[in-house]
């Protein structure tokens, strides 16, 4: 009899296995489709590169030494330690 159970138990680990298997295929081609017809009706714009502006620079630049300053801290802190 516990031989049953546990053909029986063997069986059914098998069949949800394959039930969700199935399932994740079905997901992943609908998926699939889905980007295609969404690529197909609402197809990606191009955007044009705007022009960086001098003060973008002028930030970047700050920033640049911002981070120099921080950097030569570290550096400064661990000679002390």
């Amino acid at each position: 009899m516990e031989i049953d159970l546990v053909s029986e138990g063997l069986k059914f680990m098998v069949l949800g296995m394959l039930i969700v298997f199935i399932f994740l295929v079905i997901l992943v081609q609908v998926m699939k489709l889905q980007a295609k017809i969404i690529s197909k009706y609402f197809p990606d714009k191009v955007v044009e590169a705007a022009p960086v502006s001098t003060s973008t620079a002028q930030e970047a630049e700050k920033e640049a030494h911002h981070v120099a300053a921080i950097v030569a801290a570290i550096k400064e802190f661990r000679k002390q330690s």
